[in-house]
């Protein structure tokens, strides 16, 4: 099971310098390693996470979401880490829940375990709360299961099967990329209630190109063979 000794944070981030200290500091107090992948900033994003205790590593222009998290999965994973936490850089995600998360993955043996906003849904802005439904509900009929938030970036992760996956998206599509990806390979995924905290600035998500991108991924996802609900929808929440 996850421990201080097993368990990296990684926080992928893009000009998040306004939260990106307290969130480390926050987020050691679970866990005292903490890698911040600053996905090209043109702020203080890096410097202020150094300071707080953050390893981090810098890309040198923007690439995208998803690439920044692989970048820091694999940092940690050759870091000998076996599990990751994955939390926004924004300080939408509280580290205090993390322990609900181990405690789910003990009781289920989920590989992937992913937090759900949806009982304090109103907390999210209108608009990405009715795209995060629909899109959930899409991948939902999928996998023939129930996917209550399927965007959501705070995750616990098992290392070894993340890196065994065939994942290429590279941008905020990647979640749903990785959870269908995890349960089309037959691995146990479960969902934990957590808070939202509210930020009062906009989302660095572009709504029309980082819609199209999902669809794209979406439609990529319809013509391949690979299927859950057929293969498998892992071990119910």
């Amino acid at each position: 099971m996850p421990g201080p000794t097993t368990c990296a944070v990684v926080i992928p981030c893009f000009n998040e310098g306004a939260s990106i200290a307290a969130l480390v500091a926050a987020a050691r107090q679970q866990f005292p390693r903490v890698l911040v992948v600053d996905d090209g900033s043109t702020d203080d994003t890096a410097a202020r996470a150094q300071s707080a205790g953050a390893q981090v590593v810098r890309h040198a222009k923007n690439l995208g979401k998803g690439v920044a998290l692989r970048t820091g999965l694999s940092q940690a994973r050759q870091q000998d880490f076996a599990w990751v936490f994955t939390l926004d850089g924004d300080g939408q995600h509280a580290p205090d829940d993390m322990p609900a998360f181990l405690e789910c993955a003990g009781q289920t043996g989920a590989l992937l375990v992913v937090g759900n906003r949806m009982p304090n849904a109103r907390a999210i802005p209108w608009l990405r709360r009715q795209v995060n439904r629909w899109m959930s509900r899409q991948l939902s009929r999928r996998a023939g299961r129930s996917l209550p938030d399927s965007q959501c970036g705070f995750r616990l992760i098992h290392l070894a099967t993340w890196a065994a996956l065939p994942l290429q998206t590279e941008h905020f599509e990647v979640e749903s990329e990785t959870l269908m990806a995890f349960l089309a390979a037959a691995h146990p995924v479960a969902f934990v209630p957590i808070r939202v905290i509210s930020r009062g600035r906009s989302s660095h998500i572009h709504p029309v190109a980082d819609s199209l991108r999902w669809w794209r991924w979406w439609r990529g996802l319809a013509r391949s063979s690979r299927c859950p609900a057929e293969t498998g929808s892992g071990r119910p929440n």
